[in-house]
């Protein structure tokens, strides 16, 4: 059985919702965020019947949160979750907490790199991360499905490692909280799926 590799960002949280940038700074899922991961979790289920699978997730507190919806869904126990902070998001240096608007103010032209974020002063180098998920990746199992909480911008690094995607392809993927990613063999099938409230 050849391994897949699925890659899933954590739900929108109260930052997301503000424009506010994260990276190691923590905020809880939204309502809408809960409902994304409960989205994201049935239909992982479909994928992963009668395989045998691991759930890792960044052990930053938006990540393990989703995880635990997700294995919700999928009748994982949430105790069996692996907190990995090889798989945790970018630091933003001194942009962690600041909104987007104000980024913008002061800077009009931000946006006009879809890899931006690396500009914040301080911010961990990409090199840096991708040396922590290379050490992540190289002792993964074999024989069984893996399953990755992880962040918006270190997942399309994760992503790009495992397609082999230069540098200009990474960052024109996209980052969305209501979809995920299955990773086989260099190939990758985007899956996404309908926020799912809970009932009245």
């Amino acid at each position: 059985m050849a391994r897949r590799i699925m890659v899933l960002r954590h739900g929108e949280t109260l930052f997301n919702a503000q424009q506010k940038l994260q990276g190691h700074c923590n905020s809880a899922l939204t309502g809408r965020g809960e409902a994304q991961a409960r989205g994201v979790g049935q239909r992982l289920a479909q994928h992963l019947a009668g395989r045998p699978y691991r759930v890792y997730a960044s052990d930053l507190g938006r990540a393990m949160q989703t995880a635990a919806i997700v294995c919700g869904e999928l009748d994982y126990p949430a105790d069996q979750i692996v907190p990995e902070p090889r798989v945790r998001e970018f630091s933003l240096g001194e942009w962690e907490q600041r909104t987007i608007p104000d980024l913008l103010a002061a800077q009009p032209d931000l946006l006009e790199r879809r890899d931006w974020y690396l500009q914040a002063p301080g911010c961990e180098p990409c090199d840096g991360v991708r040396a922590r998920l290379a050490d992540w990746l190289a002792g993964l199992p074999e024989d069984e499905d893996v399953v990755v909480v992880s962040h918006g911008l270190t997942g399309v690094v994760l992503r790009g490692m495992l397609l082999g995607l230069d540098e200009e392809a990474t960052w024109q993927q996209d980052l969305p909280q209501d979809a995920f990613f299955i990773i086989e063999a260099g190939s990758m099938t985007r899956v996404d799926c309908t926020p799912v409230l809970e009932p009245a």
